[in-house]
């Protein structure tokens, strides 16, 4: 690929307006021609969902700009079949406002962007913003550009996925980026139940957990460390260290 001749699919799960997506947008303007198809609202926590009971509306809201009354997945996979002309070179996913860390990548709409991307055949890159209130944007913009010029000079293959999560501190105080694998969050904190005004029990999720296996190695551990982590993801999840075991438990009695 060449400079401004990649053609780059940008969405979100936080909605078409978010920081972090104007951010990106801008990062990737000087190296790449860009699409925006991103929900109409914050859609985070939507993981893969597709919407198959009901139609999409899409609006153009400006030009090479589209809202999508769906989720991150439904605003990818329509871009890819049939809303836009031209197929892009890849899709970029961000910048989420918080981390996808860990078991994070379960959960999260901007990593289910990216992911189906990759089912259509495309490389994709999902990028968060790991906050702390800070609101460091710019230095994930500045990221998102080094890494989609490193792309373009050598590109990865079509089924590849990187998750990619950045300390929220300013540019130069990044320490660099490591190569690393998904850690592992504790347990959940317990659900919130509160009142509504008129009374009625309502239910709040509660904040995700503290990182258990956050070594070295995980992306807990880079972003701890003041790196930026990025994790190649597969969309495999077949256990295969398992298969041969489950295969003699199927066959007792």
């Amino acid at each position: 690929m060449s400079r401004k001749s990649v053609k780059v699919l940008v969405t979100n799960d936080d909605g078409f307006r978010a920081e972090g997506l104007e951010t990106l947008v801008r990062a990737l303007d000087p190296v790449a021609f860009v699409t925006i198809v991103a929900p109409d609202r914050n859609r985070s926590g939507a993981s893969n969902s597709l919407t198959l009971d009901a139609p999409l509306r899409v609006r153009n809201e400006t030009r090479n700009v589209y809202s999508v009354e769906g989720t991150p997945t439904d605003c990818v996979h329509l871009a890819i079949t049939g809303l836009l002309d031209e197929e892009p070179d890849m899709v970029f996913s961000g910048i989420n406002d918080g981390a996808n860390l860990g078991d994070d990548v379960l959960y999260s709409g901007t990593v289910a962007a990216a992911m189906e991307g990759r089912f259509l055949g495309l490389p994709a890159i999902a990028m968060s913003l790991v906050s702390t209130g800070a609101g460091h944007f710019d230095t994930a913009g500045e990221v998102a550009y080094r890494i989609i010029e490193r792309l373009i000079e050598v590109p990865l293959p079509r089924n590849t996925i990187l998750n990619v999560n950045v300390p929220d501190v300013p540019f130069d105080a990044v320490k660099g980026f490591r190569a690393t694998r998904l850690g592992h969050r504790h347990r959940a904190e317990r659900a919130i139940r509160e009142r509504d005004p008129r009374g009625r029990e309502i239910w709040w999720i509660g904040p995700a957990g503290a990182g258990e296996d956050a070594g070295p190695g995980t992306d807990f551990d880079a972003i701890a460390d003041g790196y930026v982590s990025v994790t190649p993801l597969d969309v495999d999840l077949t256990r295969h260290v398992d298969v041969d075991g489950l295969k003699e438990w199927l066959a007792v009695g």
